[in-house]
Order: C-alpha cells, then structure tokens, then sequence
C-alpha cells in the first residue's frame, strides 16, 4: 500500500488585511517574511511533517516551486540539509510550472511504488509575486505543504492517477520579471482552466471507475475565488466536497495551492473518504488517495494549514510589506557599505554548524555547548562529544539588545542571547518579532532564515521567533 504517511504545512505569520493601511483590500493574504522564500518555508513545512517522525528513515526528498532562490543549484540539498536527513538519499528538483507540487507528489509516489526508497519526503513552496495592487497580487499568498510518502502505515492510500498536458500560455515569468504575467482573463479561463481541468478530472474517473458522488473533499486549484467557485459547479462538486480555498484567509500559494489545500483536507478526513487533489498549469494534474483507519492517529505534534492560519499578525501598513518584497526601493537612510559576499569554502566548512544547527554533548558530563567545540568547557574533557540537532529545541529568550543603525531591513535588528531546554546556547537574532512582545524569558523556536543575497550567494541561518508550534511531546512531558 502505497501512499502519505504524514503532512504537514507552513503559512508566514504575517498577513495582509484589512486594518492594513494602503492595502485598500478587505481580502486576507500570508506573505512571507523579508528573510523568508522558497528555501525556508519548505524547511518549516517539512519540520511540520516530521514531527515525532524518525527523519533517519527518509530516502529521498523531492522538493518543488515555481520561485526557487537559484537557477542553477539544487535547493532540495539545502533543505535535506537544514532538516538533519541522511546524505545518502536521492534529490530533486521540480519547478518552472504550477502544477511543480503534484508532479514532485506523483513522482515521490511512482518512486515508492518502484521500490526506489520506503519513505520520500515531499516539500512544495512558492512566494509568486503580482504587479503591485493588482488581481493577483491580491488573489495571491505565500505558503509551503509538506508529505511523506511511504509503502506501509499510510494515513491516505493512493488510488489512481491522470494527467493531460497541454501548451497554455495563459501566466508565465520570464527570467529577470519581478512579477506574474497574465493574459486576458476570458481567454485564460474558457479555453485555459476551464476546457483543461475538467478534462482532467473525466479522464481520473473514466480511469478509476469513480463519480463526483464517491469523492468527499477535492482540492482543487483556481486563480481565485470566483473562477474556484465557478470551476467546482462546472465540475459537478457541491459546496460540502469542495475544500475551503482559503482565499481571503491565506491566499493562492501556486505550486502548494492544492497541495496545502490537500494538507487541509486531511486535517478532518475520515477513514474510506476520498480526496482528489487538482492542480492546473500547462495542463492538469489529478491524484486520488482514500483515507485509511491511521487517518485520525496522525501526530498531535503537527501545526497543519489549520493552526498556522490561527498564528498571525497583520501587517500595519502596505509599505513594510513593499519593502520586504522590493516591490519599490525605499530611501535608506543608513547609507552603509555593501556587504561582502560570504565565503563558499566557510558556508560548506560550516554547514553542521550554520544549516544543520549542531551543538555538541559532552559523553562525560552530559554539557551541551554551540557552536561544538573539541573541549568540553564544563569538564575539560576532550574530543568526547556527540552531536546534537538544536534547531527544534524548546528555548527562551536570556538576554537581548536593539540596534536601531544596524541598516536593517526590520528596524530595529534585534538580536539575543538564546538559551536551550537541557544544554546549549547561541546568539542569533530574533525575526518574525513585535517590539512590544520581546521580553527576557519570552519562549522562542529556531527557525530557518535567509540572512542576505550577495553576488548571487543566498546564505542562510537559524534565528529565533517567538514561540507559534507546540512544544515536541517528549520534552513537553
């Protein structure tokens, strides 16, 4: 039996809303963070996943996006990488079209079924961008979806796929557009989603012997609300099959719009129900799954769509989110230099330290220091330690400062000295922040960042953010 084993999700906890000043928009949208992209939401979506899971088991991971940080470099690596899996697993690699994170679900599917690994981690995240003010821009959001794939004690069993590929130019990015472009409206949606996606869903059911009656939830894609609602009638769906889009809550997430909405659909699935995920972009993707018994057993431990749509804050004005977007360039008053461009033989020197976020135990004394040291400061003992992953440690807030001429994309840039539950201690600095809610003792979690982009070079780190998971159970009790 072949099919999910675990989901997980992640959503920015800011939005955009309407006590946003100069949104002028009473529709809700997540947008990621000035340090958050592609890269870093999959690594929190796949954290979500793995919660109480052992990532040891994982033998490949299939990472998807139509807005990747490189053109040429694997960002599946660098997210195996920050989520602590085994070097000797396989990685790739989907992107460039809308439907990227159905087609890393079904390849991750035909994987296991061929025997090619027991458990594949699946991880799709997008941060599309619209012009400013405009349609999509309002439709859109910022989001990642996360699932394990595996051959046994599967919560979802895969039962049928169909695809229709065709050539349709109806939104596209070229190399260099800052934003999504779109073609008119009419022609995208009678001879686009509208001629394609029910193609799509007819040959699925001519495949697997289904109706529309059979199926309890479907996550479908759509642009927006309107053409969702208008999609799902066509479709023969009614409203109590269709899963809750989300949009003016989260927005259209692109490559993870059906995904997440599937992440959703199973938050409340029961045993037997079947959920078809529909996707759209050059064509049409649909994957069924039925519920098994495990269903209701998933892991308490997982926030899922549901719970980092509780975790928000809304943005107080449209420029912080220009700015976090360079949507237009602000004045900078700092007039500071620009930053050197980090060292690539220092990033890979220092990838245990800086993306895998190792500390080390002493064998002897059982202290836990970080960065890892060969002698232990606390016994003197040398070369006697393990390795030890912090970045999913419970941990609170020691000691903190504000620079308010740091040139800072968040002024002020606050940075702290963070204690670890049982051992450890870093300074880093602290994002995803009101003022108002730092304090000493405040309880924070790690959370993989993008530091700055120099000459092409993304470098990443951990910093910390206030507390939006439940702690892990084993250390909550």
């Amino acid at each position: 039996m072949v099919g999910i084993a675990a989901y997980g999700a992640y959503i920015p906890r800011y939005r955009l809303g309407a006590e946003t000043v100069g949104w002028n928009s009473r529709q809700e949208r997540a947008v990621a963070n000035f340090d958050e992209d592609s890269v870093t939401m999959a690594v929190a979506a796949g954290s979500d996943c793995l919660a109480g899971r052992d990532r040891a088991l994982i033998d490949g991971i299939v990472f998807a996006s139509t807005t990747p940080p490189y053109a040429e470099k694997q960002c599946a690596a660098i997210v195996a990488a920050a989520l602590d899996l085994r070097t000797d697993i396989f990685a790739v690699d989907v992107a460039n079209v809308l439907r990227a994170g159905t087609n890393a679900l079904q390849a991750a599917l035909d994987a296991v079924a061929s025997g090619r690994g027991g458990q594949v981690l699946v991880v799709v995240a997008d941060s599309r961008q619209g012009p400013p003010r405009g349609e999509t821009e309002r439709a859109s959001g910022d989001g990642a979806a996360a699932f394990v794939v595996a051959d046994r004690e599967v919560i979802a069993e895969h039962v049928g796929s169909h695809a229709v590929t065709d050539n349709m130019l109806d939104s596209w990015r070229a190399p260099g557009d800052p934003f999504v472009r779109t073609w008119e409206d009419r022609f995208a949606t009678e001879e686009g989603i509208e001629r394609i996606v029910p193609d799509a869903v007819t040959g699925y059911c001519q495949r697997t012997d289904a109706t529309p009656a059979d199926v309890a939830k479907i996550a479908l894609y759509a642009p927006d609300a309107r053409r969702h609602a208008r999609l799902a009638r066509q479709l023969g769906f009614a409203d109590n099959q269709v899963q809750e889009p989300l949009f003016g809550a989260m927005g259209n997430t692109g490559a993870a719009f059906a995904p997440m909405l599937l992440a959703s659909a199973l938050e409340t699935a029961k045993p037997d129900d079947l959920l078809l995920t529909v996707s759209y972009g050059d064509g049409s993707d649909v994957i069924g799954f039925r519920a098994t018994g495990a269903v209701a057993q998933s892991t308490p431990q997982s926030m899922g769509v549901s719970g980092w749509l509780e975790a928000k804050r809304t943005l107080s004005d449209y420029e912080t989110y220009a700015r976090w977007r360079e949507v237009w360039t602000l004045d900078d008053a700092s007039r500071r230099p620009a930053a050197a461009s980090p060292s690539v033989s220092a990033l890979w020197r220092e990838g245990d330290k800086n993306v895998r976020l190792y500390g080390a135990r002493c064998l002897r004394c059982g202290y836990v220091q970080y960065p890892a040291q060969r002698v232990c400061v606390e016994c003197r003992t040398v070369d006697e330690s393990e390795p030890v992953r912090l970045s999913e440690t419970p941990a609170e807030v020691f000691t903190y400062s504000m620079d308010y001429i740091a040139g800072a994309v968040d002024t002020p840039l606050v940075v702290a000295v963070v204690d670890f539950r049982g051992g450890g201690r870093v300074l880093c600095m602290i994002t995803d922040r009101e003022l108002d809610e730092i304090r000493v003792g405040m309880p924070v979690e790690m959370s993989f960042r993008k530091l700055r982009v120099v000459n092409g070079i993304h470098n990443y780190y951990w910093k910390a953010m206030p507390r939006r998971t439940p702690e892990p159970a084993a250390v909550a009790a």
